[in-house]
């Protein structure tokens, strides 16, 4: 069989496939949960590189594609705490379904910033939030059955599933993902040394 060639000369069929195959791209997936977001900024901070990475990885569950449940992956990415039922399903979610877990960022490592709320009575801070605030007029609070309900105290991951990796920082920088994704792809032990870890 013969086909043409883009300039439309012809050319001969290649015949059956040799065995050789382009080596399977990881599947990645990310999600933010009770975070700001600040980690997916970084990672989108990793600027030109992120074409390499894309290179080697395709994406599942993410804020860049529209797909709503992690399916089997290599890679799960999660930035933010456990605050609520959704961020608990969506975090066992992840771990039923990746082969690696990875949390990024402070919230996920510690609890961050929305721990900060653990030493208060849920109930009182909702009540302070919704109704006694003075800039509230007619407050109330939100009692919507489609809202998550919320938990008594803020968790980091590893409280709730088994992590595998941590990269910590407030967010971590760019070049700290970077590092940390190329190494692990490349079925190495990630190792962030000093410089590319930061609690500021």
């Amino acid at each position: 069989m013969r086909r043409a060639d883009p300039q439309g000369a012809a050319m001969p069929d290649p015949g059956p496939r040799t065995g050789w195959e382009a080596p399977r791209k990881l599947r990645v997936a990310t999600t933010s949960l009770a975070g700001c977001f600040g980690c997916h900024m970084s990672l989108l901070d990793i600027d030109e590189r992120l074409f390499a990475l894309l290179g080697q990885v395709e994406l599942d569950r993410s804020p860049l594609t529209d797909i709503k449940h992690c399916g089997p992956c290599d890679i799960g990415i999660v930035e933010g705490g456990i605050c609520n039922a959704e961020n608990v399903h969506v975090l066992r979610e992840f771990r039923a379904n990746c082969r690696v877990l990875v949390a990024i960022g402070a919230c996920a490592v510690t609890g961050g910033l929305p721990a900060q709320r653990n030493h208060l009575d849920l109930g009182q801070c909702l009540q302070e939030v919704y109704l006694t605030e003075p800039s509230v007029a007619r407050g109330m609070i939100p009692n919507d059955p489609e809202l998550p309900l919320p938990l008594d105290t803020v968790h980091p991951l590893h409280e709730v599933v088994r992590v595998d990796h941590f990269i910590p920082g407030c967010p971590p920088s760019g070049d700290a993902i970077w590092k940390f994704l190329t190494e692990l792809i490349e079925g190495r032990t990630p190792q962030l040394g000093h410089g590319l870890i930061s609690y500021d």
